[in-house]
């Protein structure tokens, strides 16, 4: 290595360390999401499975509240850190696959400045150590193609074991790993080498726990997510949303960059054969898929997540390796000297926004539901009427509340969803004889509600509201509702409706 390529390396890892720590700040300061609080739950009860989800990003959580305890931070850190390996992941495949420090310091770099990966690892989701896997994927493969040796075949199969423990997206690298086999003539003696099957029976390993699971709970997380592919009826209005949204996520430099990478790669610009096909399964199948499913259904921005390593290597390949005319050599310079500053803007504006709804004059926005402003004052109010009627348990009617709920409220609160409870199958059963006493529901008020609870128990009674607000703007407003006497059991522990009317022992 020279001593500018030396220097290089240094400038990248201090570059992208120094977006790890403002991640790190931004985890600390920013309220949990109620998912970011339902798959805290999760890690407080690990299992092989969940309604939901496969079980990696229960165990980053737990992972990260072993070292900073039950706070945002906690819950955030193993995430936001997994960036690292991550961006080493990135750096080393694009510098096997292209040759070069400046295009692998470039991919790395625009990879931790695009939304998905800065917000994608800041608010834990499986999306955080999905990205991971699938940039471990690209590494073990392009091992494949410079080392053209056997065993890495076990790595690759590693990797999608992990990316599978992380989120079903993850078969998707099945049917790229073979279409790019089959496409590429010096890659089909594989086919007949048991090194790819071998590096299968890997990933089957890795992921049994999720399969063992499912065995046990009648499929159910199978079937919940892999219905979402059946087709009921078609329309356009879900295809329009893709573009805009994906923009975003890669903030509009890195889309341009990675857009006309793509072009490169599509035009023979960039690369060998065998590393261009490579790219183009990892990005295309997955994109084609999901276009495919929104002609039905609205496929969510994070659900690309998968992509991103290698949309990133290829928004590289754009900057440094293709060769372009003299306007186009224009827009990629200006791209590349300012992805980074508007990446980086763009995440401290939506952390603003979500943090105090300033920038929008404390008007309702996309993140105002979604992220719990306004829960740590919350809670004490509810903890104190819970008290005060002496009721045992705390009830609420959906995931979220009940998490932001069980997160927020004292350690050892008894709380529980009223409902869905295949949510919580990994949760331990609860107390029967404290559900026959007082219940405090917390509920948004509906005209009919009360009605519909005196069905249900002998004793219905309003002790009042409480309001969660970001800063002057109220966001929810909550009934406390005790409740007393149950006709019958207090939860309701109807199948979900995956089951088809099957029944359930949970």
């Amino acid at each position: 290595m020279t001593a500018s390529e030396a220097r290089l390396l240094r400038q990248t890892w201090l570059a992208i360390s120094a977006l790890v720590l403002v991640r790190l700040v931004a985890a600390a300061v920013t309220p949990l999401s109620f998912d970011e609080a339902y798959y805290w739950t999760w890690a407080k009860h690990l299992a092989g499975g969940y309604y939901d989800h496969p079980p990696m990003v229960a165990v980053v959580i737990r992972l990260g509240t072993m070292i900073a305890g039950d706070t945002p931070f906690g819950v955030r850190l193993v995430s936001v850190l997994l960036a690292l390996p991550m961006s080493w992941a990135v750096y080393e495949t694009a510098a096997m696959l292209f040759g070069g420090r400046r295009v692998a310091s470039t991919a790395a770099i625009l990879l931790n400045v695009t939304l998905m990966a800065a917000v994608g690892t800041m608010i834990v989701t499986p999306d955080a150590p999905l990205m991971v896997a699938s940039s471990f994927v690209l590494y073990a493969l392009a091992k494949v193609i410079t080392t053209e040796r056997g065993a890495w075949w076990l790595a690759v199969g590693l990797a999608v074991g992990a990316a599978l423990l992380s989120k079903y997206t993850a078969l998707f690298f099945g049917p790229a790993i073979l279409i790019w086999l089959i496409v590429v003539p010096k890659m089909r003696r594989w086919l007949l080498s048991p090194w790819p099957y071998l590096g299968g029976v890997v990933a089957f390993a890795v992921c049994a726990p999720v399969i063992l699971w499912n065995a046990e709970h009648h499929w159910v997380s199978f079937i919940k997510q892999f219905g979402r592919a059946r087709i009921t009826h078609l329309t356009l209005r879900y295809v329009a949303e893709i573009v805009p949204t994906q923009i975003l996520f890669a903030s509009p430099l890195v889309f341009v960059l990675g857009a006309m990478g793509l072009y490169a790669i599509a035009t023979k610009r960039g690369g060998a054969y065998v590393v261009r096909a490579l790219l183009n399964a990892m990005i295309w199948i997955i994109v084609l898929y999901f276009t495919w499913h929104s002609l039905h259904s609205r496929v969510e921005a994070n659900w690309f997540s998968p992509i991103y390593p290698a949309f990133a290597i290829v928004a590289a390949v754009a900057a440094h390796v293709a060769n372009w005319s003299e306007r186009a050599k224009r827009t990629v310079r200006f791209s590349l000297r300012w992805a980074a500053p508007v990446g980086i803007a763009m995440f401290a504006l939506l952390v603003i926004q979500a943090d105090t709804g300033l920038l929008s004059g404390y008007r309702r926005d996309a993140t105002v539901r979604s992220i719990g402003v306004g829960w740590r004052e919350l809670a004490p109010q509810i903890e104190a009427a819970r008290a005060r009627t002496g009721a045992a348990c705390v009830l609420a009617n959906d995931y979220g509340t009940t998490s932001w709920l069980m997160f927020y409220l004292p350690k050892g609160t008894c709380v529980l969803q009223t409902n869905q409870r295949i949510r919580w199958v990994n949760m331990p059963a609860p107390d029967a004889a404290m559900l026959r006493g007082k219940l405090l529901l917390v509920d948004e008020p509906k005209p009919d509600a009360e009605a519909k609870l005196a069905e249900r128990f002998a004793h219905v009674e309003a002790v009042g509201e409480v309001v969660r607000k970001r800063g002057p703007l109220v966001i929810e407003t909550y009934q406390l509702t005790l409740l007393d006497g149950a006709k019958g059991d207090a939860l309701d522990h109807s199948p979900p409706p995956e089951m088809n009317g099957h029944s359930s022992s949970e």
